[in-house]
């Protein structure tokens, strides 16, 4: 089965809209763990607009399936995971003004500075990831930098689901993560998808490790709970 690592920025949004402690992310997050989500995922940025580097550090002494960090490796960013030391890291190459994560990594262009930080994080027994594009050349050169995983950034593919063209969409990722596999890499996914896009694209990517939902994940829970929308994924994922 496909692991649900559930992303909850958008949980933190909510709260830091009115100040105080409503929801309560913590709660949010063991809830998720008890309705069967089998990860947690934060991705805190510079300026704390959503997740707070304190967040972190407090979900760290109560997540008990897997707590994944994503993030540009800035210092500050660095810091923070090796103090954490969260079960994955994913390196994100956003900018600090980025609404969201918008491109992977260029793995040739960026070789050696994720070389440095990644042999920094596996130093301390932290797994790593890199979000790539679905681009068979950027997946071997991330089998240089030495991290154990990658994961797909899925926005085309969401986009051409939505579009009727799902199997067009959904080519470019199976043939990488094809690639990962055979240079021994492991693959996650994330971003745009959904209860309505995940099944397919999960039976059409083959060695798919690991899937992170936040956004369309907590916006489906307005409507139908989110221990509902949980197990509908973790039932798309079986």
């Amino acid at each position: 089965m496909t692991k649900l690592s559930v992303n909850i920025n958008k949980i933190a949004t909510l709260r830091n809209a009115r100040g105080g402690n409503l929801p309560n992310l913590l709660k949010s997050a063991k809830d998720i763990e008890d309705f069967g989500g089998q990860g947690i995922t934060i991705h805190p940025r510079p300026d704390e607009r959503h997740i707070r580097y304190q967040d972190a550090r407090d979900l760290k002494k109560i997540v008990t399936t897997e707590l994944n960090i994503e993030g540009n490796p800035v210092s500050k960013f660095i810091d923070l995971v090796l103090e954490v030391k969260p079960d994955q890291v994913t390196l994100v190459p956003d900018a600090e003004d980025a609404i969201t994560s918008n491109a992977g990594w260029d793995t040739i262009k960026h070789l050696d500075f994720l070389k440095d930080v990644i042999e920094t994080f596996k130093s301390e027994g932290i797994r790593t990831s890199i979000f790539v594009d679905p681009d068979n050349e950027m997946v071997k050169a991330a089998a240089d930098t030495g991290t154990d995983r990658i994961e797909l950034y899925t926005e085309s593919y969401a986009l051409a689901y939505s579009k009727n063209d799902k199997e067009a969409g959904v080519a470019p990722f199976a043939e990488a993560a094809k690639s990962a596999h055979e240079v021994g890499l492991g693959i996650n996914a994330g971003h745009d998808l959904s209860l309505e896009n995940v099944k397919y694209f999960k039976e059409s990517v083959p060695h798919l490790l690991e899937v992170s939902i936040g956004h369309a994940l907590i916006c489906e829970s307005l409507y139908m709970g989110l221990e509902n929308v949980v197990n509908m994924y973790l039932n798309r994922l079986k």
